[in-house]
């Protein structure tokens, strides 16, 4: 049986463009924390910061799975833009997310595992990796 691996991630930013945080929140599937991690990213769109969160968890996934196969990866994220772009269903037309998305499909393909989806949930569900988010917002010192 496949262990299952939930990734939360979570961007915002204050102001658009304006000071960007980014959280990850990775647990198993009984819900027991792995990771967790948050970022500020400078000034960045909320977009773009959505993108850098996945990224965060994604350049984490790499190190800790490196020698682990058989994972299933559930990735749940509150960016609908995002989803859908990654999973390839909606056209990625500004050059800046689509070499984001670019960058975060080659990482992707690095990581041994067994099956990977991204999908949507509603902000009330994401409630750790929003609240790393805003942590990374809050410390920001420009």
């Amino acid at each position: 049986m496949r262990e299952k691996i939930i990734i939360f991630t979570d961007g915002g930013s204050r102001g658009n463009p304006g000071l960007a945080g980014a959280g990850v929140f990775i647990t198993d599937e009984s819900g027991r924390e792995i990771y967790r991690e948050q970022s500020f990213l400078g000034l960045k769109t909320n977009n773009e910061a959505e993108y850098l969160a996945l990224n965060l968890a994604l350049r984490y996934l790499q190190k800790y799975l490196k020698d682990k196969a058989n994972k299933q990866l559930i990735f749940k994220l509150d960016s609908k833009l995002v989803v859908e772009q990654m999973n390839k269903n909606w056209q990625i037309k500004e050059a800046r997310l689509r070499a984001l998305a670019e960058k975060n499909w080659q990482i992707l393909s690095t990581i041994p595992h067994s099956s990977y989806v991204i999908t949507y949930i509603p902000r009330l569900e994401n409630k750790m990796a929003d609240l790393l988010a805003n942590q990374a917002m809050d410390t920001a010192k420009l």
